[in-house]
């Protein structure tokens, strides 16, 4: 079970995939827009009624461009996700009914975990972000950073008050509805419930290190790769890759902005001031762009696109982050909310990006300057090529396997 944009969910189709090809029957449950990123997978799929990019771009989802701060953000998010997740309710017991385990994305955990518990099911959450708790990083949902080891953890858990906020209203209406006696209110047992939870985490050692602090239960497996049907590039991508010397990537994945052609300009005369080509993706941003030099796509597999490009500039989004790094090719992370900012921190502290251009300033002399780091510093290319070897080689389904072939036997 997932919710949230694009990227919250493509990972699972490969993580429920590898789970299939072990002999397990795997549903995916997420908003019905995304089911044709099932087909193939082997996966059968529960869609969900809210369609994520409708509410991005209402009024109220408009209001996030308005938020210059990340707490600002954050709490018009609550608002939003609050909204939405009264209408998906029905769907998520509807769904569970029909399983034997319970495999929950950050973004739907604690409800969830309430549907499994009155279902008398086991359940483990399968996060693509750090979200617990830790001194060793700043809550990534808050852009990350660090703010001292005291001020890190309070602040963690200030962010998981924050997200149970967005539960309020459902948990309280799901339980009653299935039965369950009212939770009783407190930190004392928000956390001891919360001990006993394995979860499991998409992304790698290699780029996040394990919090030496964290509890047991809480494991880093290896990134969840997207299930890829088609592994070829459409024909016009291979002719324009084939015509002249490896162009850089621009997308913004499943990010808005408030005016598409003035951002679409500055990135277009960035690339050319840099004496570069561009594969630029449209995404919900709605990018674009014109000329011999430049190339506008729609969706394409990253896995098939990124290790052509000469780089790749992107929002620095959990999927795409991971996508840039099993390419090995240098980045130029563009933060625009959220988590994206501690993955941008994280590539620029890997030495796979030159620095972060945040949307917010972005300019034409900034990201042209950064542009040309990230292609003609050969330390760049370096570290990218050999980070991008050894995440390949990891295996981040084979924990997971094991841990839902170990709660299929309870």
């Amino acid at each position: 079970m997932t919710a949230g944009s694009r990227g919250d969910v493509a990972p699972f189709t490969g993580l429920g995939h590898g789970l299939s090809l072990a002999g397990h029957a795997v549903t995916l449950v997420t908003h019905g827009c995304f089911e044709p990123l099932v087909a193939g997978s082997g996966l059968g799929f529960h869609p969900l009624p809210v369609d994520p990019r409708a509410e991005l771009e209402s009024s109220r989802g408009r209001g996030l461009h308005r938020s210059a701060t990340s707490a600002g953000k954050m709490l018009r998010a609550v608002g939003l996700a609050r909204a939405a997740l009264g209408r998906m309710t029905d769907d998520l017991i509807a769904a569970a009914e029909k399983n034997d385990v319970l495999l929950l994305a950050g973004s739907l955990g604690p409800v969830g975990h309430v549907i499994a518990e009155a279902l008398r099911l086991p359940s483990m959450g399968a996060h693509l972000q750090p979200l617990s708790p830790t001194g060793e990083f700043a809550p990534p949902l808050l852009g990350g950073g660090h703010w001292g080891t005291a001020a890190n953890r309070l602040a963690g858990h200030g962010v998981n008050l924050a997200v149970e906020r967005v539960f309020s209203a459902a948990v309280p209406a799901v339980r009653a509805r299935l039965g369950l006696s009212p939770a009783r209110a407190g930190t004392g047992r928000r956390i001891r419930r919360g001990q006993r939870r394995p979860v499991h985490h998409g992304f790698s050692q290699l780029v996040v290190p394990r919090p030496h602090d964290w509890r047991p239960g809480l494991e880093v497996c290896g990134y969840w790769w997207p299930y890829d049907r088609f592994t070829r590039l459409p024909v016009d991508v291979r002719d324009f890759l084939d015509a002249g010397p490896p162009p850089v990537f621009v997308g913004l994945g499943s990010a808005t902005v408030p005016d598409p052609g003035r951002l679409s300009d500055t990135i277009v005369r960035a690339l050319r001031r840099a004496g570069l080509r561009g594969v630029i993706q449209r995404g919900w941003a709605g990018l674009g762009a014109a000329g011999e030099d430049m190339l506008t796509i729609g969706e394409v597999p990253h896995s098939a696109l990124f290790p052509r490009m000469a780089a790749v500039v992107h929002h620095a989004g959990a999927g795409t982050t991971a996508a840039g790094l099993r390419a090995g090719v240098p980045a130029v992370p563009v933060p625009v909310q959220f988590d994206e900012g501690f993955w941008a921190e994280r590539l620029v502290g890997l030495g796979v990006a030159p620095c972060a251009v945040p949307l917010r300033g972005l300019t034409t002399d900034a990201l042209a300057a950064a542009l040309v780091r990230a292609t003609r510093d050969s330390l760049h290319r370096e570290r990218a090529r050999a980070l991008g070897v050894r995440i390949r080689e990891e295996d981040g389904v084979a924990p997971v396997l094991d841990a839902v072939d170990r709660l299929a036997g309870q």
